[in-house]
């Protein structure tokens, strides 16, 4: 498995709401110019996930949350330099009540759902853990030959 070499592609720090979205795909858009190194399919896989994850982090964290003005996350990803890409994403949002094994495709029918299991498929590695008062999303796209 390759490491990040400490190469940031972007790093983001945003107020928690959908903008954050937008925001980071353009970051992302940008930052690929710089960065040829990493492969079109690697860059499309990679944005996928990260896009589906902060969906999640945008709606599910936050909802129900008094205090969702005050909500803040972090969007870092870095290249590993092999054509590869890490991500991580941490926010002060509320826990997750997940376990990314037990992720499975809904019934064709269910209108949500979805985004998780893509993610996990786009990528080579994806994981969840609370870390003290955050939720720590770390992602991993392996070039691909």
């Amino acid at each position: 498995m390759s490491e990040p070499t400490g190469r940031t592609v972007a790093r983001l720090e945003l107020p928690a709401d959908p903008e954050a979205l937008d925001t980071a795909h353009d970051a992302l858009d940008a930052a690929w110019s710089e960065h040829p190194d990493v492969g079109a399919g690697e860059r499309l896989r990679f944005v996928a996930a990260l896009m589906e994850i902060l969906g999640n982090v945008v709606e599910h964290a936050y909802a129900a949350d008094a205090r969702a003005h005050e909500r803040r996350l972090t969007v870092e990803v870095d290249g590993d330099g092999d054509g590869g890409l890490h991500g991580r994403i941490e926010d002060n949002g509320q826990p997750a009540a997940l376990d990314l094994s037990d992720v499975v495709m809904p019934d064709v029918d269910a209108e949500s759902g979805r985004g998780l299991v893509l993610a996990i498929a786009a990528l080579d590695d994806l994981s969840y853990e609370r870390v003290g008062s955050r939720n720590v999303w770390t992602l991993r796209c392996e070039r691909r030959p």
